[in-house]
């Protein structure tokens, strides 16, 4: 992805974040999740497969069964 396409997505980061700054904002767009870091937004952004990020979820979900 480049910068351009970067500029127009929607960034989101947890509910549960609490807002000291050290969160991790996702966005979606065509077969990827883009991640960067909220306090440094016009670093290093991290674009996975769609798939691979759901197997990430699955994984982190069933290893910690008391998350949301």
């Amino acid at each position: 992805m480049s910068r351009s396409d970067l500029a127009g997505l929607t960034w989101s980061k947890s509910s549960r974040s609490e807002g000291n700054g050290q969160c991790v904002e996702v966005a979606r767009a065509d077969g990827v999740v883009a991640l960067r870091d909220s306090k440094q937004r016009d670093g290093c952004v991290i674009c996975v497969p769609s798939e691979g990020w759901q197997a990430f979820i699955r994984s982190a979900t069933a290893m910690n069964p008391d998350l949301p």
